[in-house]
């Protein structure tokens, strides 16, 4: 969770904390987790090219970011993919469907990496049943490099607020080649309010805003040690937190200044959004999950070729009881009858944000 300095002095509520500049030069200097990011830097540097397509996938973007990937490479020109059920969000995602997608992500960006490297990639979804791996992927000689591969480095998860700026007829028409485009007025006001109100029921039902601050990760320490879930890392950030300012306990309590200047920090970030991308399938198989998985990746690297920014706002399509309206209001405004929307993100002109913690390739092999 990247947050502006403007936004970090409206967390304190205009309240001030001073340090030496100095010291609070050096403390800056230490803030980044470099840990958990490296494995950023370590894609490509192996000579097994299923690890070198496998050390790009774990770079794709996931649900709460848990990297619910398990990779088993005991078989020669195979990669085995197992969703981590260690890993599940119970409470925001019961029925796995955005794992799977987050599954989906990974597939395609190995695939494409596994191009760039000379090798053609195959997948047979679930060949055992749910109860066994997600997909195995085969390996030959070929393949043809995709022009996206170069976007991967690049590539992030944009939560912040958007500018003004619209997107063109002609960005709209090269987007609707990988989702929906919704930009008339109409639909974005309509779709700005169901993203606030779908945030407003996740974070007011304790069990759900549970499961997202369980999984905040507050600080280096804490985001080295454990780089997956939500990071709320950087000095000021930090400065907070040794301030007693931010702690979990804040973070659940709806009368806590943080608690309420975050609110005002989402709506201001929902609102500010020019267009929407929308992912729907006819049915709701896992094999239709992990094939939106692989289009929504591909829209996350075109957006981030085309200097677009993309954030993922799906708590509208959880399917836990409380999100029950919300997710009916989605699926009238979004998918024709019978259709399931897999994916609902936010689409415009943003800032580059930090990179993502990720765990080491080496942790996700079985």
């Amino acid at each position: 969770m990247t947050l502006s300095r403007r936004k970090f002095i409206s967390l304190i509520g205009g309240g001030t904390i001073v340090a030496a500049s100095g010291a609070a030069a050096g403390f800056a200097a230490t803030r980044t987790p470099n840990d958990a990011l490296a494995p950023w830097s370590a894609a490509s540097g192996y000579a097994d090219p299923r690890k070198w397509a496998v050390s790009h996938a774990i770079l794709a973007p996931n649900a709460h970011n848990r990297q619910p990937w398990l990779v088993d490479l005991n078989t020669p020109d195979q990669v085995i993919i197992w969703r981590d059920v260690d890993r599940d969000l119970p409470e925001t995602d019961p029925y796995h469907r955005q794992l799977v997608i987050s599954l989906g992500c990974f597939l395609e960006q190995m695939r494409i990496a596994a191009a760039e490297a000379g090798y053609d990639v195959t997948f047979d979804y679930y060949p055992d049943g749910e109860d066994g791996p997600a997909a195995i992927a085969h390996f030959a000689n070929g393949g043809t490099k995709d022009p996206l591969f170069a976007a991967i480095p690049n590539r992030r998860s944009c939560k912040e607020p958007f500018t003004d700026q619209l997107l063109s007829n002609a960005q709209i028409a090269t987007l609707q080649d990988f989702a929906i485009i919704k930009s008339d007025t109409a639909d974005v006001e309509a779709l700005k309010t169901l993203t606030w109100e779908a945030w407003l029921t996740e974070t007011y039902y304790p069990p759900t805003m549970k499961e997202s601050v369980d999984l905040m990760r507050l600080g280096k320490a804490e985001i080295n040690a454990n780089p997956d879930g939500i990071d709320m890392g950087g000095t000021f950030l930090e400065s907070l937190m040794l301030a007693g300012l931010l702690t979990r306990d804040s973070l659940m309590d709806p009368n806590s200044t943080s608690f309420k200047q975050g609110e005002v920090i989402y709506q201001e970030m929902l609102h500010a959004t020019p267009a929407y991308a929308v992912l729907t399938s006819k049915t709701n198989t896992r094999a239709d999950q992990l094939d939106a998985g692989r289009q929504w990746l591909r829209l996350n690297l075109k957006t981030t070729q085309m200097g677009l920014a993309l954030h993922p706002v799906s708590q509208a399509l959880q399917e836990y009881p409380q999100m029950a309206a919300h997710y009916q209001k989605a699926h009238d405004l979004l998918a024709k009858p019978g259709e399931t929307v897999q994916m609902l993100g936010r689409v415009g002109y943003g800032p580059q944000t930090p990179q993502t913690p990720r765990w080491p390739l080496e942790t996700r092999l079985i």
